[in-house]
Parts: structure tokens; sequence; C-alpha cells
């Protein structure tokens, strides 16, 4: 038996839920659920399955507990005695359900994304669940409320507290005062169905609980600081504060039938008594559940970089966070490293025996080798010996190293853009380039290359503001001299390599490729650009101009070669390193005249490789979707399909250019250049996972990560030393990802910044359950579902069908739909499958069957937000008699764009006299310069022929009136965007404030790819020398919509815009 002591105190203790009679407390301890007296003393484990076992909540008279669970697939809502024993499942949909509220007549309540009413106008977004209701019997849910309530309390005349939910943002963000932020509502289900706002603090109002007086709640805000417990009467426009922490926010408020509140406070679980002090509850556990150190496994997947040694016989791999090298032939492999720390950035030594990485020992990034000891020895697949080194010392991030063609010095990337040479024997590092030269976005993005002189470096370069127009620069190697802009196109340029012994570059550019409509990125093109005008010519050669020149050469270069043999032999020593190729002589005068372009097509590219004669250009390019694997000839300028849906990465090259191999979707790949052949690379790696090592890794990598790459280095005034400190405690105590990313979250939010948090993609086992594509008449009461609306588009409109409104759904695939029978299990794993229905329709009393394919939640969810946007349109065609156009920006990206243009300047949008912009619920992107520019067009002459009028200069612009729909729930390049929109004077902004959300972020994935978290690293100034980030953006038109207008189905901001355009048009 695992024993958690009171001397050991178990630490992160959530969810914390006190029983109605105010004697036991629920709560979530290692993904299981337990109960404990009030008094504190040994927990109770009320659910030990090897799920995850979360939010538990009490029946009214405390002999039942509801909690959420992933044992079946997907999160699921279930009920069990308060003594435990076997729960009973009460939802069985596909997604992700959570239990809110028991009600009175026998019902649960709870959270789930699954449909909407047809009468809503709220936008339809898995960021606005919806609550529904269930028989504690288990039986059919059915909808309680389009609205996204949360936390839901109820008194006993029936009225309903809740927290209401804005838009998007990370729940565990802490101290924002923010749109977004919630506030606390009352419903009243019963009487007047009215919802009343009761806190309007501009910052966090949440987890509302009545008091036994019905009159009163209890509830955590942040109004003065830290989250704390408030006491408020409803309708009142003050509160009084219960408690006064400032170290650690309060959660998880729950309260008894006399008053007794309980809630969490640093991984703990406290009481308070009504005009007492808070209470510590100590807690002793009992488990036999502890978890494992050491999981072990054979791993033949998961490769997620490699290296190629020069012979070609072997590769190594990195497997989550492990080094290993395998035989190319055979699947013998051998492992490297074997630490819960991460290695990547591997690459061979030019003679093969060493191995060359960086590691996250203890936390920082530093460059490590590890060598073949035994002179007998040549392969490290079947070494029996090998030693490892650290190289650099520093207290610096050090990755992404290369040795020198010679094997005596090393480069890598320091602080993540410095690029660093060091001396293997002196162990002197110099600089080559200083880092504010380049940016890095994504850890390893750093891309530079050895020239095959070691006297050269070609990497990506920014130079002054570039970071928009990447160029390439030739760095000297030795740090001293000039650092050359070898592009200087201002479009972008990137992956230079050495190519034809390196007289030439090799590149990537976007110069002629297609650009995106909107935002940024660009179709490319492969590229070569001589330093040589000898080689160039050469290069320019004809099949036959080669033939005849190589012949001639081939005489000269064996005679050139025999002379120097005799030289070397009377002068040189032998050494066993690598020896430097003869020093370049680098023509950069005329460079730009010496540029080919070597692709025939623009296209979406990934890895590229010139053969080692550059006859043949190998390149993975998508045309189709996925990347395929191309060879070009550039003699003959023929070009052939070697094999279709290879994958992207990079494409290497053994030493002698004879095989090409990848890595891709957690396989390598060997291609014969000749005969194209494909054979995968197997390798069976033994792994070792060390769970609890590895999330301390983790802990200790995404803090430092945000240390490194916080858009600002002040950390917006927190000092994350000490909460680095504060946060570990808990690692000890966590056992599965639902609580680590939880964790991590809360960690996160102690910065205050969107595009933080973290979040676990648990892996949902459970067959998906498919959907029709109806909305059902709720009201109904008898077998069967009776069709409310056939959404367009969806299944039953895609044929000659019958089914019409009114019908009934009497059998679906032969099984008989009772009256209050959960009919979600017969849809399970039938997406995409034929599926028949037994149809009923009452008005001609003919009963017919209709086979047809159901579609997915998300193809579901696809044809809702078309029917939002068409109800949208539709409305301002009627409120403005047919002279504003409507548009609705789904998205910041290209494709939402395209849209914009084609609907705006479409023979009928062309003839309207405005346009209402709706960015609302847009959750970013970057499109904003796109959207202004777009918007800001201005007429200054016309086209004519004869009096005839047949266009107008800015044609592909909006030139009339506009003005932007905004919401709280714009994020990131939705708040951006408006911004830019107001701040060049376009039109105004109509609907509610905006979240400051403007900042750029990368969402990373550590170790364990089913975790990912974000870094807000890249802020944006205004002129006023402001960040945009927390600097909420206020409309020109404040307008909110109420939750009666939203559920009625009116959207009062889309009146007040149409309004004022017309007020502008009349004027």
């Amino acid at each position: 038996m695992a024993v958690v002591s009171a001397h050991e105190k178990p630490l992160w203790m959530r969810h914390g839920v006190i029983s109605p009679d105010g004697t036991e407390i629920a709560f979530t301890y290692k993904g299981d659920i337990y109960t404990v007296p009030v008094a504190g003393g040994r927990a109770k484990q009320i659910t030990s399955n090897p799920a995850f076992d979360g939010t538990p909540i009490w029946n009214a008279d405390g002999s039942e507990i509801a909690f959420s669970s992933d044992r079946e697939g997907s999160m699921d809502v279930y009920v069990v005695s308060r003594e435990g024993g076997i729960p009973r499942r009460l939802t069985t949909h596909s997604g992700q359900e959570y239990p809110l509220l028991f009600t009175m007549d026998g019902n649960l309540l709870f959270s789930a994304d699954i449909m909407p009413s047809a009468e809503t106008v709220i936008f339809p977004s898995g960021t606005f669940r919806q609550v529904y209701q269930v028989s504690i019997k288990g039986g059919r849910p059915t909808l309680y409320s389009s609205l996204p309530m949360e936390k839901l309390s109820v008194n006993n005349e029936g009225t309903i507290l809740y927290q209401d939910k804005k838009g998007h943002e990370n729940e565990w963000r802490k101290h924002q005062k923010s749109p977004v932020a919630r506030d606390i509502w009352t419903y009243n289900p019963t009487h007047t169905k009215a919802y009343t706002q009761q806190t309007h603090f501009v910052g966090e109002d949440r987890d509302p609980v009545w008091a036994s007086d019905n009159r009163s709640f209890y509830y955590l805000s942040e109004e003065n600081g830290s989250f704390n417990i408030y006491h408020r009467e409803i309708g009142s426009s003050s509160a009084r504060q219960i408690t006064h922490y400032t170290h650690s926010p309060v959660r998880f408020l729950s309260a008894s039938v006399d008053d007794t509140l309980c809630f969490g406070y640093d991984g703990e679980i406290y009481t308070l008594s009504p005009g007492g002090q808070p209470r510590k509850v100590e807690i002793e556990i009992v488990s036999d559940n502890e978890e494992r150190s050491l999981i072990q496994s054979i791993k033949q997947s998961e490769a997620s970089e490699m290296a190629v040694s020069p012979d070609g016989k072997e590769v190594a791999f990195i497997v989550r966070g492990d080094l290993y090298v395998t035989s190319v032939e055979y699947n013998t492999t051998k492992r490297i490293t074997n630490t819960s720390y991460e290695e990547r950035y591997v690459s061979f030594s030019p003679d093969g025996r060493s191995l060359l990485y960086a590691s996250e020992r203890d936390g920082l990034w530093q460059i490590y080798t590890s060598h073949i000891v035994r002179p007998e020895e040549k392969l490290f697949t079947y070494a029996t010996e090998i030693s490892e080194e650290r190289l650099t010392q520093s207290n610096q991030t050090s990755f992404s190293p290369q040795y020198s063609p010679d094997g005596k010095e090393v480069a890598f990337v320091e602080n993540r853009t410095t690029l660093g040479v060091l001396n293997l024997q002196t162990k002197a590092v110099r600089t080559v380039m200083d880092g504010k030269l380049q940016i890095s976005y994504v850890d390893g993005d750093q891309w530079y290359r050895w020239s095959p002189d070691g006297r050269w470096l070609l990497s990506n370069y920014i130079g002054v503001g570039g970071w928009h127009n990447m160029d390439i620069a030739l760095i000297p190697a030795d740090g001293k001299g000039e650092i050359v802009n070898l592009t200087q196109s201002g479009y972008g340029e990137s992956n230079g390599q050495w190519v034809l012994d390196g007289k030439a570059m090799l590149w990537r550019s976007e110069r002629a490729g297609y650009r995106s409509h909107g935002s940024w990125g660009a179709d490319a093109d492969v590229y070569i650009m001589f330093f040589d005008s000898d080689a160039y010519h050469r290069f320019l050669m004809n099949k036959e101009e080669t033939a005849i020149r190589n012949g001639v050469d081939e005489k000269a270069k064996k005679a050139e070669d025999d002379k120097k043999k005799q030289e070397k032999s009377k002068t040189e020593p032998k050494n066993k390193n690598a020896t430097l190729a003869e020093p370049l002589q680098l023509d950069l005068d005329k460079r730009f005249d010496r540029i080919v372009r070597l692709t025939v097509h623009s296209s979406n590219l990934s890895g590229t490789m010139l053969s080692a004669k550059g006859d043949m250009l190998y390149y993975l390019s998508a045309f189709e979707g996925g990347y395929d694997l191309w060879m070009h000839n550039l003699k003959d300028n023929s070009t052939k399909l070697l094999q279709k849906n290879v994958g992207s990465g990079q494409l290497l090259s053994d030493k002698e250019g004879k095989n090409i191999y990848l890595c891709t979707g957690g396989q390598m790949k060997k291609i014969e250049s000749e005969g194209s052949r494909v054979s995968n690379i197997s390798f069976s790696a033994p792994y070792d996972y060390r769970p609890v090592e590895e999330r301390a890794c983790m802990f200790e990598h995404i803090w430092r990560q945000l240390n490194e790459k916080f858009y600002v280095a002040d950390m917006h005034g927190v000092n994350w030393s000490d909460v680095k400190e504060e946060y570990s405690r808990f690692l000890p105590h966590i056992n599965n990802n639902y609580d680590f990313a939880e964790m991590l979250s809360e960690m996160l939010g102690e910065l205050n910044a969107s595009h933080t948090g973290a979040a676990y993609n648990a892996p949902n086992h459970a067959q998906s359950t498919a959907t029709l594509g109806l909305f059902y008449d709720e009201t109904h009461v008898g077998d069967g579902l009776k069709i409310k609306e056939i959404i367009d588009q969806s299944p039953l409109t895609k044929k000659e069908s019958e089914v019409t409104v009114n019908c009934i759904i009497e059998k679906i695939d032969g099984v008989t739909i009772k009256a209050g029978m959960d009919y979600f299990p017969l849809l399970a794993g039938k997406v995409n499958q034929k599926v028949i229905l037994a149809i009923y329709n009452p008005a001609t009393g003919k009963r017919f069957e209709e086979t047809i394919k159901p579609i997915s939640k998300w193809g579901q969810d696809d044809l809702l937000y078309k029917r939002w946007v068409k109800r949208c349109n539709d409305k301002v065609e009627e409120l403005s008699d047919g002279r504003i156009a409507y548009v609705h920006i789904k998205a910041m990206n290209s494709e939402s764009f395209r849209k914009l243009y084609m609907d705006l300047l479409s023979e009928k949008s062309r003839a309207k006299q405005a346009v209402v912009v709706d960015t609302r619920n847009n959750s970013g992107g970057w499109l904003h310069d796109d959207v202004a520019t777009f918007l800001n067009g201005k007429e200054y002459h016309r086209f004519m022929v004869r009096g005839n009028y047949v266009s107008s200069d800015p044609y592909n612009k909006w030139t009339k009136p506009s003005c932007m729909l905004v919401s709280e729930n714009n994020y990131s390049n939705a708040h951006g965007t408006p911004f830019v929109y107001r701040a060049l004077g376009i039109g105004k902004l109509v609907g509610t404030p905006v979240a400051g959300t403007m900042t750029a972020v990368w969402w990373e994935r550590p170790m364990d790819k089913s975790i990912v978290f974000g870094i807000p690293q890249i802020g944006c100034l205004d002129n006023s020398n402001h960040y945009l980030e927390n600097q909420a953006l206020q409309p020109d038109m404040l307008q909110y919509n109420t939750p009666e207008e939203v559920l009625r189905g009116e959207d009062a901001q889309l009146k007040a815009a149409v309004n004022h355009l017309l007020q502008q048009l009349d004027q």
C-alpha cells in the first residue's frame, strides 16, 4: 500500500466540494475521487479506475456523487454512491461532458458541446458549450440551455446562479482585467425566465454558490488582488470580502446548507464556518495505485529526427528525447542516451566515429558528443564501448551543433539566435554572428551550414527589422570580416546550402511563387547562386556539351591528382581526421547575375537536395495535399515523380550521394537516387519511460522556455523564479496529464498574459458519435426523434428525399427509438457509414426508409457556421432593404481573406452601398494589414468605354463605407485587426470591448506530444509605445447582446451596425 501520510501532506487536491449536509468533502487526487470528513482524517477512495476521474458534485441529499471520467474513451458523466461501488454511466456522446448540477426534479445538468437550439444566434463554437440535462436514471439527454452557463448553483426557489463564458481564454489565467473575464448571473427558469447580471467587476468573478438565506451568495473574485471569497446580496452593487489571501488564488468554492464553505488553496482543502476563520482539512491518503517509476518498451516508430553517417551504413535518430543509432540494412539498434531529459539536433562527425547533439540536462540545453572508444570498432550500431562528453560549459542555452568539415570545430546556436563556434582543442568559443541579426520563433529554426573549406557559414538572416523578409548571409567562420547579405530580395529566402564543392549555393526562395492572398506565406522555388564564373557556365551547358567537357576534365584532373599525391606524401604527415577542401575563392560581385531558378513550378516545398554532379534536383513538394518526392533533370529539363505521399522533412544524403534519406511521420526512409526505390529503415529501440522524471524535466523545460522567450524580459513584474519554486512542490502529487496540464496552466497563468496556459490532448478512444445534421423538437414526448429543421447541405439534403420538417425518425438501423431513449449509441462509429432511417410522416401517415451517410460532429459544426453566417446576411439584407452587404471573417488567414475578397468584390456586393464586416468570435491568425488595406480603398479614377462605365481603381479594394463588428470573443489578431481598422480611421467599431491579446505566440509541444503550452513571444507596440497586450480595445458604439435576445434569435449588435451605416449613407 502506498501511503501519503499527514506528515507528507498530499497536495494538488482539486475540485473539492462539500456535501449538502456539511459532513463530507469530495475531491479529486491523482485522477481518482475521494471523500473525507470535514474534520479531516483518512480519505476514502471512491473510484479506482485506471482512467481519469474528476469534477465531482453532490446530489441534494448527499447520497450520490456525479463525476466526469474518460474510462470509456471520452469524457462522460457518471454517478456513484457516496460509499463507492460501480458507477453508472449517464452520458454516451463521444464529446466531452462534465457534471454541473443535480436539479430538484431528479435530473442532472451537464456541460456539453452537442447541438444548440435552432433559434439561438449564439456563435456555433466549442467555446460556447451548451447545458444539457439527463435523468439520474439515464436515458436521452435533452437541451436545457444554449447559453454557456458554468458553475451552476440552485436555491430552494429554483433560481440558478452561474458564471458566464464570454469567450476564449485559459481558465486558470490570473489577474486579468479584461472584457472576457467572467461575471456572475442569475437565471429564473420557473417564473420570469429572466437573466440578471449580479457582478460587474472588470476582472474575474466566478464559482458562485447560494447562501442559506436564498437571497445572497458567495463567490470568488480578484477584485482586490488574488482570488478570495466574497459575499453579496442579490441585486447589490457591493460585496463583503470574506478571506484575504495574497499568496495563491482561492479555488473551487462550494457551500453546505448551513453556510459552511469549502475551498481549495495552495493545493490543499479548507473549510470556513460562518463567523469563523479558514481551517485546513488535514487529509491522509491511503492508496495502492502508486505510479510506476519505470515502464520499458520497444519503440519501432516515433522517430523525430535523423542524421546519416558519412558512409551511409548507419542513421542516428531521436525517439521521445533519447538518441539511438541503427543499421540502414538491419534493424539492430544501439541506444546512445537513456535519460529523462531531451536530446535533439543530432549529427555525425566527418569520420563517423562521433555523434554531436544537444541535451537539456538539468533544464539547460548544452552540446554533447558521444564517440566510439575502441579503435577496432567502426560502427555505433555494434560498438561495445561509447563515451560521452559535454562540450559547452556555459549557462546559456546552446543547441543546433554542427561539426566543421575537418571535425576540429563545432558551430552552434547560443541563446537561440547567436551563432558561435567552439574549438574542440582549446575549448575557446567565438561569436561569428550577433543574435540581433536573427530571430527565433521555434527552437531549432536557425538554419546554417559550413562551407566545404570550413572558412564560411551560410545562415538565415534578418539584419535590421527583416523578420518578414528573411535573407541568407555569408558569415566568416573566424568571426572576423564583414557579414554579407547574399540574397537582398525583400522576399522570403531560406535554407541556404553549399553545393558543387562550395562553388554555389542552393536555397529556397518565394520571389517567383504565388503569395497568399491574405496573411503571410507563399509558394516557393529552388534557386542556385554561383560564386564561381566557370562553374556557372559549366552548369548552363547542355547534356552534349557537358559530356565533351567532362572527357577533357577527367584527363586533366587525373594528372593533377597524381601530382598532388606525390607532393602530399613528401610533405604532410598522416592525419586521422578529415581534411579540409581547398580554400574557396568566392566571387560575390557578380553573384546576382549568376542566379538560376531550378524548379519548374512554384509550390509548397519541404526538403531539397542537388546531386553531387549538379545534374539532378530532388525535392519534396505538396501539389495535391501530401508531399511527393520529385526529381528534375537539369540537363534535359525533364521532371519525374519518384514517390507519392512520402511526407515532409529534410532530405539527407550519404557522402557519395547514392541514396536519399528522409525522416517523416515517425519513420525513416531510404530512397535510391537512381532507381527511386523506397525502403523503410526499420529499428527496434529499447525505451525506458520514467513518467515522474519526465514530467519534472518537462516542467523545468516549460518554465525555462517562458523565462527565456516571454515577449518582455520583466515577465510582467512576476518573480518567475519564485513561481517555479512554488509550483514544483506539486509535481510529486501528479500522476496524469490532466492534472499536469492544469498545474502548468496555473503556473503560466501567473504571468497574466494571453496565449499562455497548457492543454492535454487526451486520446479519444471512443467511437465517434455521428450526426444527421438535424435540429430536433425538444418538446416531442413520444417515441422517435421529431425533426424541427434540416440543416442545409446536411445528409438529408444531398439527394431527392421525402423527409420533411415534422417527420419522425422511428428507427436507426432497425433499432426502435423509444421515448426518452438515449439514441447516441445508435450512431457510434457511423460517420460516413451507410445508415438506414425508418421515417414516419404524421402529415401523410406514410412510413418509409431513407439510407444516408451521417457526418461527423466537426462536419456538423461547419454547417452550423454557414447557417449562422447566412442568417446574419439575411438579417442585414432585411434591415437595410438590400443597401448594405455583410461578411463574416471566420479566421485571420488566407482562406478567410479570399472569402472576404470574393464576397465583397462580387457583382452582388458591388451594387451595395456599404458593408458590415463582422469579426466577432474570430480566434486570430495574421491578417490585420490585409484587411485594413482592402477596406481602406479610395476611388481615384474610373474606366470608361464610350461613356460606358466598366471599372474603377483601385479595382481590388472595397471603396465604400464600412463598419466592423467586434466581441469579447475576438482573440489575438482579431484584436489587432479592429485595432488597425480604427487606428487608420477606416470606420467605426460596433459591439463590445475586445481583450488586449495582440501578441504572437508559439504553441510548443515538449517531449510528450500530447501536452501543448503557449509562449507569447513577440509583442506589438502602438505608436504611443504601448504594448497591445492587456490593452482592451473599446468600441465606438457599445452594444451588448443580452441572454434573452440571443436565445430568441435576436442580434442587437448586428442591428446597431446596420443602423449606423444607414445613418451614414443618409447624411
